[in-house]
């Protein structure tokens, strides 16, 4: 499947992760108008919005930014905010000690600081790009990423509010608190935060809460993370991918030689239906692999394409991003070719229906030790030698990608079925299963089921996700805590999969659940009144990384409905 081909004519990249400190220290410039340096939080939040709008309508794909970038500001406004007071004390003749001034500084921060982060929620829900949609957008929140104690402190404030806006949702046009889709939150889980004993602590339990309600934020392992991307000088590294799951791999700056990841992108996806290779194959293994090294040569040539439509692209094509520093700093009229190669940017091979695959060439799934599991790591391994074997001939950063599939799980099993008719456990649904995951039907517990995926996200370094189904979890926040311990020390990447509905007829916010009608159409209905109607009722559920509220093609609605839980 070719991703985005509409855009690939528009010479545009896929996702990236937004160098805000840049563009916050160093200035920038929006619309043709000079953004200097703010002096305050709020205002460094309200510039924040502006740069993900405009970055938002010169790409198709997702884009983060980190808190961490936000929160030297904290400072400038505490200290804006205490000479202020110290003013108004002495034009009213008011006798104020250093710690009165220090709490009513304190006091009117937070009220800043909040501001500040409605600001980022408010914006982010409300706007629409040139490509009219909403920006895909994705906030990291990491303890680790402050320069020093104070900033962390600062940064925790931040996430703290972050969290707590987050818990309270957004309202309806009816005035209802619903989950809102953007932006998606990821929180690292570390050290400083893991433990019951840990300094930052009580930002977990707040997360936890924040999960078990609107279904975010997904959790990244520090530990994890620093065992898995590790840098040509020998040093781990954590940072967030690019909106929902696409990660960059490790790399060095060659002038100072650091690492670097915020200014990177990735050129575009282009995924595998290994379902289809196997039922190509008549379940012949050397038939197979033979296959195999043909669809594999067509998704190098087509990645070859998307990369060589980049090439030669201006940096006047997108002042913001290559020009005004969200992804370089390059003059006008240059070209942007330096950053295709070299493993500044990466270029993603896509793959989907591992599990069906397995299930068609073993007879088993691939959580089977008996020859399934074998089956499906070989077929992982395979396709990162063929994108290292690549990268060595071009010196581009090709790397392998669990694919989401949208709405596209629904468009490969129609093509499957039309081709292969209906094989039992392999063909007989209206959707494939994602990248590596376990299949949505087969029962496993939480935790087996972390253990088991994170072998295989591990060979997913161009990106990846693992989650879990859960029920309402608000009166069990212990249990998720205990699955985030868990994600801690067992997975670079997961998430935990709830339900967030509301009925507008009849103010039901329970689960709404997947019925079919009398003409075999699955559809939504309220189980308290039956309301039918999409349009007078919310419903949020995860679909691919990213939360889903505007409702599903008939493959994705099956696929949900089938979802078992894992706790």
């Amino acid at each position: 499947h070719f991703h985005d081909s509409d855009y690939y004519l528009q010479r545009m990249h896929n996702c990236c992760l937004v160098n805000l400190e840049d563009m916050l220290q160093n200035g920038t410039v929006i619309s043709e108008t000079m953004i200097e340096k703010p002096h305050s939080f709020s205002t460094a939040c309200n510039i924040a919005t502006q740069i993900i709008a405009q970055v938002a309508s010169s790409q198709y794909g997702g884009q983060s930014i980190s808190l961490a970038h936000l929160a030297p500001f904290v400072q400038i406004s505490r200290e804006k905010i205490r000479k202020e007071v110290i003013e108004e004390a002495e034009q009213f003749g008011f006798e104020m000690n250093d710690e009165q001034i220090t709490n009513l500084t304190e006091k009117r921060l937070r009220d800043e600081v909040r501001k500040g982060v409605q600001t980022i929620q408010y914006q982010v829900v409300t706007l629409l790009t040139t490509n009219g949609q909403a920006p895909f957008v994705t906030v990291f929140m990491y303890l680790n990423e402050a320069k020093n104690e104070q900033e962390k402190k600062d940064l925790a404030l931040i996430i703290e509010e972050t969290l707590a806006q987050r818990i309270q949702g957004v309202k309806n046009e009816d005035g209802v608190w619903i989950t809102p889709a953007f932006p998606k939150l990821i929180y690292v889980l570390e050290e400083d935060n893991i433990h019951n004993d840990s300094p930052f602590f009580y930002l977990t339990e707040l997360a936890a809460k924040c999960t078990a309600k609107r279904m975010v934020p997904d959790y990244i392992s520090e530990k994890k993370m620093l065992e898995y991307k590790i840098d040509k000088n020998g040093e781990g590294h954590c940072y967030t991918c690019m909106g929902c799951r696409s990660f960059l791999t490790p790399y060095v700056d060659p002038e100072t030689n650091k690492a670097k990841y915020y200014g990177r992108f990735n050129q575009g996806v282009v995924t595998l239906n290994l379902v289809d290779i196997a039922c190509s194959s008549g379940g012949d293994m050397t038939k197979f692999w033979k296959i195999f090294d043909e669809r594999l040569d067509l998704c190098y040539r087509a990645l070859m394409c998307r990369h060589n439509r980049l090439k030669g692209t201006l940096s006047d094509a997108a002042p913001i991003l290559w020009q005004h520093g969200a992804l370089a700093r390059l003059k006008k009229g240059e070209k942007i070719d330096k950053l295709l190669f070299g493993g500044y940017s990466t270029i993603s091979l896509g793959y989907a229906g591992l599990y069906e695959c397995t299930k068609y060439m073993t007879g088993m799934s691939h959580t089977d030790d008996n020859g399934g599991k074998e089956f499906a790591l070989k077929v992982m391994q395979y396709m990162n030698d063929a994108c290292a074997k690549w990268k060595a001939e071009n010196n581009i950063d090709f790397s392998i990608y669990g694919t989401p599939l949208e709405s596209t799980t629904y468009k490969f099993s129609k093509c499957l079925q039309k081709r292969f008719g209906i094989i039992p456990g392999v063909t007989d649904r209206n959707y494939i299963t994602n990248s590596y995951h376990v299949h949505v039907a087969e029962e496993i517990d939480a935790f087996t089921k972390l253990k088991f995926e994170s072998e295989f996200q591990r060979l997913s370094p161009g990106g990846a996700i693992s989650y879990v189904e859960v029920p309402n979890m608000q009166n069990n926040i212990p249990a998720v805590l205990q699955v985030m311990r868990y994600i801690y020390d067992n997975i670079m990447y997961a998430e935990l999969n709830t339900k967030s509905d509301y009925c507008q007829c009849c103010g039901y916010d329970g689960e709404i659940k997947i019925v079919e009608n009398s003409d075999g159409k699955l559809i939504w209905r309220c189980p308290k009144c039956g309301n039918e109607d999409q349009d007078k009722m919310n419903v949020a559920r995860r679909t691919c990384g990213y939360i889903g509220t505007q409702f599903w093609n008939q493959g994705r609605t099956q696929e949900i409905k089938e979802r078992v839980l894992h706790l």
